[in-house]
């Protein structure tokens, strides 16, 4: 890698890695983790495994969520003293829902050399696969892990025009994807999970049949990415959903009649039980 090594110059490289399959690391990122001087990642452990599988020997040092001022400055002093030092994550891109951005801030603030090196995403990947709209999207990095604060946070983007995307763990997939039913209302949502691996899958359907389907067949496992589509092109609003709501009161539960209106409408769930539970009463 020697000559490799003469013709970097001095700088922090931000380098993606594999989010599952190996070879799917690029061959430029290959050339720079075996010339690098040293190496930041989040876990050397991690690193170590992939730089083993391609035979490179590097320098690791540890950078993570835990990393302070001080260990940011000698990152910095790296550089400063002519070095070409490379941040990689576990997995994927550096600095997307990993550490990392006030290195490459405090680096480009001092008129160091900054540059990526693109490669596995696993936001993107989800939102190609997803079979969703994908001219407009937002990432919201994971969402909150406590009910009040995902539903306020979701209220946050109910009115944004573009595509959703969202990590979220197994175990609390179900609860999520209530909450998106709730606040968002039945959108057609892609449940990504361990993309680029063996068990690769993406199931695509309006949200309450994912509610329904992960009721039966229990929560999937892996590496998850929720995408969820825009929002609807509504035809109604919540008063002309009222004679739906009626007919559904018939032969439903107020919360049944909500929801199987919602699913009717793509209207809001909460809008619709407040509806149903204010016709219902007047019917008493």
């Amino acid at each position: 890698m020697k000559n490799e090594r003469e013709n970097l110059k001095a700088g922090l490289y931000i380098v993606a890695t594999p989010i599952g399959n190996l070879r799917d690391i690029t061959l430029r990122a290959l050339d720079v983790l075996g010339a690098a001087d040293v190496i930041y990642c989040e876990d050397t452990r991690v690193t170590r495994k992939l730089l083993s599988a391609f035979q490179i020997k590097g320098h690791l040092k540890s950078y993570n969520d835990h990393s302070d001022d001080a260990q940011r400055a000698r990152v910095i002093e790296d550089v400063v003293e002519g070095k070409v030092v490379l941040l990689a994550s576990d997995a994927g891109m550096p600095m997307i829902s990993d550490p990392g951005y006030k290195l490459a801030r405090d680096c480009a603030a001092q008129g160091l050399y900054v540059t990526t090196l693109p490669g596995a995403n696993a936001p993107l990947s989800a939102l190609q696969l997803s079979g969703l709209p994908s001219d407009q999207f937002c990432f919201l990095g994971f969402l909150p892990n406590k009910k009040n604060a995902r539903r306020n946070f979701l209220q946050g983007w109910e009115d944004v025009k573009g595509a959703l995307i969202a990590f979220e763990t197994a175990p609390r997939l179900q609860a999520a994807l209530q909450d998106i039913a709730d606040i968002l209302g039945n959108r057609e949502v892609a449940v990504v999970r361990e993309i680029t691996k063996l068990f690769e899958e993406s199931r695509r359907a309006p949200v309450l049949d994912l509610i329904t389907h992960y009721e039966a067949e229990g929560a999937p496992k892996g590496e998850i990415v929720i995408v969820i589509a825009p929002p609807m092109e509504k035809q109604l609003n919540i008063e002309d959903a009222e004679e739906l709501i009626r007919s559904a009161l018939k032969e439903m539960r107020v919360k049944d009649a909500a929801a199987h209106v919602a699913k009717q409408t793509g209207l809001k769930k909460s809008d619709l039980y407040d509806l149903a539970l204010r016709l219902s009463k007047e019917s008493d």
